[in-house]
């Protein structure tokens, strides 16, 4: 099981944007790679806290976090809520660091940018489609693929290191300040923080040598996924000049609405209408649920708000706490129009105690039916 962001940080579930950067900028200092050689479980770690602030300093992010746990972006099929690599991380939080590393004389130069002469690679744009799925799908899971349009480098593209950084990807520069010579470094406004100029590019690359080509992604989604949530393949979106690092894949879930079932959580809802004769005679039916049709048994003299509970045959749920009941509500059918011996068969039963109502202790009411809907 995969540990707690918070935990991992050394925060409270309360703490404050200034607090989890802080956190951060602690625990990367701590295990960076420069300052530990060869240490696996401090790259670990390093690895741990970056996917944990990428994840609580964005608010929408820490929403889902704190809503769904690691359900809220684990999956299979690559997706996760962090898939960090050093290069996502020294392309995404460099400036987290300050001057720990590199411009204030720190000394640690071994990754992505943070010393005197370690090179910045750039990342690819993130791509965003929009994904539907049946009923069906989301509770059994299932592999989509999509055709996406995404930016490639053109083949015949060529690059040359930048002038002006000398392949940093950043330019220093030094100001006299009150407290003294200031040291500060930034991306190379020329090669965008790449380090690399286009030397050739065929007639149909872009400006930056990339083109745009249609690839057919796989993308496999886990079961018990839920609206508005949002996956990420990494490495599937846009790429970047040079030696960048190419973009995600960000996919959002959308439902498909059901005939017959309605969503609850995990739960499912069916409405299931039975004749005057079927309630009093008692029935066997056959209703609809996401792993196809089953029959149940309607006992005779149930009543209209009846609900029979079918367990385990909702929605599995994301964070893998069992599955969800298929509730089924029994709704008594009463008809509009009469033939003349129907109408003189009820008229007949008007005062007969059989047909009185006559709830007993046990038969819950309307109330009680909704609450036991939520238990």
């Amino acid at each position: 099981m995969k540990e707690d962001y918070y935990d991992i940080l050394g925060i409270s579930k309360g703490a404050s944007a200034a607090e989890i950067k802080k956190a951060y900028r602690k625990m990367a200092i701590k295990y960076h790679p420069d300052k530990n050689p060869d240490d696996a479980k401090a790259e670990d770690m390093f690895k741990k806290s970056a996917e944990a602030y990428e994840v609580l300093s964005d608010p929408d992010k820490r929403a889902r976090y704190d809503q769904m746990g690691h359900a809220a972006f684990d999956g299979s099929g690559g997706f996760s809520g962090g898939g960090m690599n050093m290069d996502d991380i020294f392309s995404q939080f460099g400036d987290i660091f300050g001057s720990a590393f590199g411009g204030g004389g720190g000394g640690f130069s071994g990754f992505g940018g943070f010393g005197g002469g370690g090179q910045r690679r750039a990342k690819g744009s993130n791509l965003r489609i929009r994904v539907k799925l049946t009923l069906e799908e989301i509770a059994n899971g299932v592999e989509k693929k999509v055709k996406v349009k995404r930016k490639i480098q053109a083949p015949g593209t060529t690059y040359t290191t930048c002038t002006t950084c000398n392949g940093t990807g950043q330019v220093t520069r030094i100001t006299n300040t009150i407290l003294g010579r200031m040291q500060t470094a930034s991306p190379c406004n020329v090669c965008g923080g790449s380090g690399q100029m286009i030397d050739k590019k065929p007639t149909d690359a872009d400006a930056q040598g990339l083109k745009v080509q249609e690839e057919t992604v796989s993308i496999k989604i886990p079961a018990g996924v839920v609206e508005g949530m949002q996956l990420k393949v990494s490495g599937r979106g846009n790429e970047a000049p040079g030696n960048g690092i190419a973009g995600d894949l960000l996919v959002a879930i959308e439902e498909k609405e059901h005939e017959s079932l309605q969503r609850e959580g995990d739960n499912l809802h069916y409405d299931l209408y039975i004749s005057y004769s079927e309630a009093a005679l008692g029935a066997s039916k056959e209703i609809q649920t996401v792993s196809g049709k089953v029959r149940i048994k309607v006992d005779a003299g149930v009543q209209s708000g009846k609900i029979l509970r079918l367990r385990g045959k909702g929605i599995p749920s994301i964070n893998g706490y069992g599955t969800g009941d298929l509730l089924v509500h029994v709704n008594v059918w009463t008809p509009k129009t009469l033939s003349k011996e129907q109408k003189e068969f009820f008229e007949k039963m008007q005062g007969d105690e059989n047909f009185e109502p006559n709830p007993e202790k046990s038969d819950k009411s309307f109330f009680e039916k909704v609450k036991d809907m939520f238990s």
